[in-house]
């Protein structure tokens, strides 16, 4: 077996240009792994071979590399296009991959005597006006059904059309005027609707509206009352659906983009707004290599996605993109500007918005942040972590149970412990639990831990049904001190009763406690279970651990809240809330009550002079 040849990168380097272009890497087996472009070829490409590369995901592709070339580009928007295509035709596994590239339907408004609406999707050979992009095929179904209740125009295949010799159901129902027969309409009727219609999905509501009023009242002087009754219905049919549309707006050509990531996904949310509405949305879940930057994910979805020329897709007037990740804008590697330029300068780009457009952008990134946390949940990517995190464990019996505490304060006040719990199909809601941390010593996550394991586990040993629904493995959110509390308790808690204790793990944060950097330490002989950054195995357990990071911040917050809102009354003895309401009512609020005398507090009817001195020396004595 022969030796792999290492890459002369020194030799490749020497002779390369200074001008722009794109370059590819090979692996030994001739397979493109990677696809740049460059400003500077020469530049870019030395960056990699450099001695102090930082980054893991630039040493795995650099070890790979057996051969590199190049192609020169006239300018840098124009290595960004050769980029995107040579993306497209070999997906290298080192580059981040939108998935999902098939064309967006649109709805077609054919140029036939009688026009038709239609479903289309991929090129436009037919002509006629094309209305859309719509998010899916869904989408335009949907709208297809309500155009054809609002506007009787034909929506049939033209083989149907010109076989007709009497109206069909369509004509019955009052869904179409029936061109296809002589004598039911004119042309110029028809194509009235036709021209309403239109108005209709350029997002011109009210103007067809106001011609239709126009059209009833000259039907109603003309006395051609039947005609004038079917625009009247016409008009309150435009009218319902009006006051449905609750998403709408002023500006009228805007994609809105959301981005969230999480436990090795990232989850990027479309908004397209058309014509003053928001006509649909969709979200897309692109391949990553493991560390890739959150810059580095949009801008590969951005290139990939408005690059694409196949799927027939018009682009928007403005782009706006995620508020977090204004970075991007400021990169001159990945200079939005030359995204511009390789657009044909079509498009604006921004981030920084207000109003109208600040609302938009805020809607997309909770879609994002929705469809992430729908992700993390789906069944597959549940099963695909658990086995894998079974195979690292080397677990005798599925996981069925797992469960994790963390510790949330704030200096110490307002303790609170949270626990979690996943089965197989992921966060199980019903089961989570919140522990309010009382008789400790402020700050002392320690104490905090081991009250909280006392508090949920002593109360499993009293009943069948707390045994049964003891986890598998006890996830402990910290390092080997927290771990520690855990092994004390069990021991004591386990081997008097012969119950098995869960397996536990402490989950420790890296030193910039980055996602990815976490350890995982076995209880017992405090190893680390090594595990890569990208491994299914470790987004589960950090998906775990976040969410038991959120429960326990939602109830420290809620508790801290609380303590804000309540008074020292509340907590004097024999002062309930009928008698608190006297007393507020009667000397006008709590900073009355605390300066008050014991006479004036006496005075209050159902406060005793006893009560008013105990009152009294109770706000003295803070």
């Amino acid at each position: 077996m022969t030796e792999k040849q290492l890459f002369d990168a020194k030799a490749f380097i020497q002779h390369l240009t200074h001008q722009p272009g794109v370059y590819r890497m090979y692996d030994d087996e001739g397979v493109v792994i990677y696809v740049g472009k460059a400003k500077d070829l020469k530049k870019r490409v030395s960056s990699y071979f450099r001695a102090t590369v930082d980054r893991p995901k630039t040493q795995t592709l650099v070890r790979h590399i057996a051969a590199m070339d190049v192609t020169v580009t006239n300018t840098e928007a124009e290595a960004l296009i050769l980029e995107n295509n040579f993306i497209k035709k070999y997906r290298p596994r080192y580059n981040v991959l939108l998935r999902d590239d098939k064309s967006y339907p649109y709805i077609l408004v054919s140029q036939h005597q009688h026009p038709r609406l239609a479903f289309h999707r991929g090129t436009r050979r037919e002509k006629g006006e094309y209305f859309g992009p719509f998010p899916n095929g869904v989408a335009v179904r949907e709208s297809l059904r309500l155009l054809q209740k609002l506007f009787p125009v034909r929506q049939c295949e033209d083989s149907y059309y010109r076989a007709r010799s009497r109206p069909c159901l369509q004509y019955q129902l009052k869904r179409c005027l029936a061109p296809c027969v002589k004598g039911y309409c004119s042309d110029e009727e028809y194509q009235e609707q036709v021209d309403l219609a239109k108005s209709f999905l350029q997002g011109k509501n009210q103007q067809v509206i106001d011609q239709l009023v126009v059209k009833m009242e000259q039907a109603s002087t003309q006395l051609e009352f039947e005609r004038a009754a079917r625009f009247r219905d016409q008009i309150g049919a435009l009218r319902k659906v009006q006051e449905r549309n609750a998403v709408t707006g002023n500006q009228q050509e805007l994609d809105v983009i959301g981005f969230a990531r999480r436990g090795g996904i990232a989850a990027i949310h479309l908004l397209f707004i058309r014509e003053g509405a928001v006509q649909g949305s969709r979200s897309y879940f692109p391949k990553l290599p493991s560390d890739t930057s959150d810059n580095e994910v949009l801008l590969a979805f951005l290139l990939q996605f408005y690059l694409n020329d196949q799927v027939g897709r018009r682009l928007p007037r403005e782009i706006i993109l995620p508020a977090d990740n204004a970075a991007l804008l400021l990169d001159p590697e990945h200079d939005l500007q030359v995204l511009e330029q390789a657009l044909a300068q079509q498009v604006r780009m921004t981030h920084n918005v207000r109003g109208e457009r600040k609302q938009y952008q805020v809607l997309a990134q909770k879609n994002a942040l929705n469809a992430l946390e729908s992700k993390l949940n789906q069944a597959s990517t549940m099963s695909m972590r658990l086995q894998q995190l079974e195979q690292v464990l080397d677990v005798a019996e599925p996981i069925q149970r797992m469960e994790c505490f963390d510790i949330s304060h704030t200096m110490g006040q307002e303790t609170v412990a949270s626990c979690v719990v996943f089965d197989r199909q992921g966060p199980k809601k019903s089961d989570y639990r919140r522990f309010n941390i009382k008789g400790i010593t402020p700050g002392d996550d320690y104490a905090a831990m081991a009250q909280a394991l006392q508090r949920r586990f002593d109360a499993a040993l009293k009943s069948p049904e707390g045994l049964a629904a003891l986890p598998d493995i006890l996830f402990i959110d910290g390092g080997k001190g927290q771990l520690s509390q855990a092994e004390a308790y069990f021991e004591q808690w386990a081997a008097p009763k012969h119950i098995d204790a869960p397996l536990l793990i402490g989950v420790a944060k890296g030193e910039s406690r980055k996602p990815g950097l976490e350890t995982l330490i076995l209880a017992g002989s405090h190893q680390t279970i090594p595990l890569a950054g990208d491994a299914p195995a470790l987004h589960l357990v950090q998906h775990i651990r976040d969410e038991s990071h959120r429960f326990a911040i939602t109830g420290h917050r809620q508790r801290r809240a609380k303590v804000k809102r309540s008074s020292k009354l509340e907590d004097i003895p024999g002062i309930g809330a009928k008698r608190r309401q006297k007393l507020l009512q009667n000397l006008g609020g709590l900073q009355e009550v605390k300066q008050a005398s014991i006479d004036q507090l006496s005075a209050v009817p159902g406060i005793s002079r006893e009560i008013a001195e105990t009152i009294y020396h109770a706000f003295r004595d803070e």
